[in-house]
């Protein structure tokens, strides 16, 4: 199937020359049909010579009905632009092709209408002109009548090489279907409209409605008829479950789940108006939406947009900015990113216009790791770029030159760290994540590299620190010299300070193996479990806590954590009366 949109004037024949090549009725409300004037959007399908089915939107013409227009020409590929050859070029086919030229619709065709009441020769040439100054460039002509029928068999064949020429949809793309009617049948429930531009429906596909509710499809039509499946291009009806009538209207979008960022602010290019002379209010529409904004100018035709409501949007997608009160299409807006930077510092503007200044529209992966550095793959999605790259870590995907400056930095942020704090084994982790403005854990974790190693939640330069401070090594040693001559005698909390060892330096020198934690505050030199077992092997078994600190040389407060320790590895096991015997 082809979607093609009509455009053009109030009461030039949109309608009735659709009537006229499909045999629908396209006007669907009573009063439509009594004024004679297309008042929302109305649809109708034929067949074509070759097999090709043209579906067309049918929009009003009137300046009052403009964004009901707009809704219907957002998300369609091409415009059938009429002209009524008794009254040639008039104000709202002027409005029609500014909106056709800002949302970049390229692909369309001129029809002259109600070429029996003069010569169509006339009115062609002036839309010609006008056509082939925006978007649509040089198009195809084709003059009728449809009360006489001259040249609608020129116009089907003229459809059949227009619809020839669009470019083939992407059917492997995350669907986004703007919503241009929402309705309620019953039997059914609630049933919405929309041009599907790109990807597949099935139903039973979930999608997500406004704010990221999940709602599934209950049965799809197309062409007034059921299907199982419908691949865009394609005009379709989508019976939804677990949404009411009152939830869902025109502007809002079904989009597939966790592809779509939905965003109120957008740094864009704007083609049309001089961004320093817009209005700082304006509407914005994309897709079947119009949505109040507030303009922020940055550069010379680009600037921030500050959203009513937020929107599925992407990378590159285009949208038109309309001023209602003056009923003037403003310009033309290429989405260049939906996850802008704040701009609270002194010269952010300035330096974010020259940043935009080399933005094209177009979704690069290379780019947005450039300028974001450190992204989510996900989020990157979701902003419209393809991501053929590994991640460094989790989902993170980084810019190859940051993320190589990011390793030197925490070589000596490390390096720094152990020398400012010598008695630790290295720098944790969360303390470096700071240090490097990482948003992430594992992203330090997969920074380590050579010289560096991680252990136990720090990271340490190889070789780096294994010793022990000098004036810590001394006290150390001066342990040793109590210790010589009756090892199991653990030194006074007071002997302890009197050397310098507080917690911090006995943690260091544990951690150094050159002392034993048996408990808090009682420490041994290294070797004095194995030095007890032997001991106690050497006493009558099985033998009390007594025994064991006599035969130690010890006292109470060493031999009850000391003979804990032995139980926890194995070396002792206790008896049902608390008296214990070595492990043979």
């Amino acid at each position: 199937m082809h979607v093609i949109a009509t455009a053009g004037h109030v009461d030039h024949g949109k309608s009735t020359l659709v009537r006229a090549l499909t045999g629908m009725e396209p006007d669907r409300w009573a009063e439509e049909r009594r004024r004679g004037m297309t008042i929302d959007l109305g649809f109708a399908w034929t067949t074509l010579a070759d097999g090709e089915v043209v579906a067309f939107v049918d929009v009003p013409g009137h300046e009052r009905f403009v964004p009901n227009m707009l809704a219907g020409v957002g998300p369609v590929p091409a415009a059938m632009v009429v002209v009524a050859a008794d009254e040639g070029w008039m104000p709202q086919s002027a409005e029609h092709l500014a909106a056709l030229d800002a949302l970049g619709v390229r692909h369309g065709l001129l029809v002259v209408s109600r070429s029996d009441l003069l010569d169509p020769s006339i009115a062609a040439a002036e839309a010609r002109e006008q056509l082939a100054a925006t978007s649509l460039g040089a198009v195809e002509t084709v003059a009728v009548s449809a009360v006489t029928g001259a040249g609608l068999d020129d116009l089907r064949a003229a459809l059949g090489r227009l619809v020839a020429r669009l470019p083939a949809p992407d059917l492997d793309a995350p669907v986004r279907l703007w919503v241009d009617r929402a309705f309620t049948i019953k039997g059914a429930g609630t049933v919405v409209t929309g041009t599907l531009g790109a990807g597949r429906l099935r139903a039973g596909d979930e999608l997500e409605l406004a704010g990221g509710r999940r709602v599934r499809v209950r049965g799809l039509q197309s062409l007034g008829a059921p299907t199982p499946e419908a691949a865009a291009v394609a005009r379709v009806a989508v019976n939804l479950r677990g949404v009411e009538r009152d939830e869902v209207g025109r502007g809002d979008a079904l989009v597939t789940p966790g592809r779509f960022r939905r965003t109120d602010v957008i740094d864009v290019r704007l083609a049309g108006d001089p961004v320093a002379e817009l209005p700082a209010t304006l509407t914005l529409h994309v897709g079947s939406a119009a949505v109040a904004v507030r303009v922020r100018p940055l550069g010379a035709d680009t600037g921030r947009l500050r959203l009513a409501t937020a929107l599925p949007l992407r990378i590159g997608d285009r949208a038109l900015l309309r001023d209602p009160g003056r009923h003037h299409v403003a310009g033309g807006v290429t989405v260049l990113d939906v996850a802008p930077p704040p701009l609270r510092r002194r010269g952010a503007a300035a330096a974010r216009a020259r940043e935009l200044s080399e933005l094209d529209g177009v979704p690069s992966q290379a780019d947005e790791l450039r300028r974001r550095a450190l992204v989510r793959r996900g989020d990157l999605e979701r902003m419209g770029v393809t991501v053929s790259s590994r991640p460094v870590a989790g989902d993170w995907l980084a810019d190859p030159d940051h993320w190589s400056a990011l390793r030197k930095r925490l070589v000596a942020e490390v390096t720094r760290y152990v020398r400012e704090h010598p008695l630790e084994p290295g720098a944790p982790v969360e303390v470096l994540r700071h240090a490097l403005g990482l948003p992430d854990r594992a992203l330090v974790d997969a920074l380590v590299a050579a010289p560096l190693q991680a252990r136990e939640g720090r990271v340490a330069v190889a070789g780096q620190g294994g010793g022990l401070p000098e004036p810590v090594a001394r006290a150390v040693e001066r342990v040793r010299d109590d210790l010589a001559g009756e090892r199991f005698r653990a030194p006074e909390a007071a002997r302890l300070a009197e050397l310098g060892l507080g917690p911090r330096e006995l943690a260091a020198a544990v951690r150094a193996g050159a002392l034993l934690r048996v408990a808090d505050g009682v420490v041994l030199l290294p070797g004095a479990v194995e030095e007890a077992r032997a001991v106690l092997a050497g006493i009558p078994q099985p033998f009390t806590l007594s025994d064991a600190r006599q035969a130690l040389g010890t006292t109470r407060r060493v031999a009850v954590p000391l003979l804990e320790l032995l139980d926890r590895q194995g070396a002792t096991r206790r008896l049902p009366d608390d008296r214990r015997v070595v492990a043979s």
